[in-house]
């Protein structure tokens, strides 16, 4: 069997890596507005989350839903991030520890993973999420 391989121009795929990174950047800096800035206006999220699933839409409120994640905490770290593309589209992936009084004492871990369209431009317009909640680190 032969495969041939999928035509893109460099003009087409590095403003998804380059607004994905800020997406990124934004997480790690825990700079939500860096973050949304990386989303079209009308944005839209769909996760799925311990508690189930969730669905939100605007980048100032995606924004926002980051920000209680993974704002107002007393430590924080990105581990782990990778980017890459899946049939046309973005897969983000992400693995972070922090400490926050809202969880309780100790070290959390989650990991998120979304895959994610693109609009004109290169901002993310649709972005699907898995994410493994807060685990407790042991120790």
């Amino acid at each position: 069997m032969t495969t041939t391989p999928h035509s893109r121009s460099a003009a087409t795929v590095v403003p998804q890596f380059a607004l994905a990174g800020s997406f990124l950047e934004g997480l790690a800096a825990q700079d939500f507005t860096l973050l949304g800035g990386a989303l079209t206006a009308d944005a839209r999220l769909r996760a799925l989350v311990p508690a189930g699933p969730k669905a939100w839409t605007g980048a100032e409120t995606i924004a926002g839903v980051f920000a209680g994640w993974f704002g107002d905490t007393e430590d924080f770290e990105l581990v782990e991030a990778s980017v890459g593309e899946v049939g046309g589209r973005l897969h983000l992936r992400w693995r972070l520890r922090l400490q926050a009084d809202r969880l309780g004492a100790g070290w959390f871990t989650v990991e998120q993973q979304a895959y994610a369209d693109t609009a004109d431009g290169g901002r993310i317009d649709r972005l699907d999420l898995l994410c493994t909640g807060y685990r407790r680190e042991d120790g």
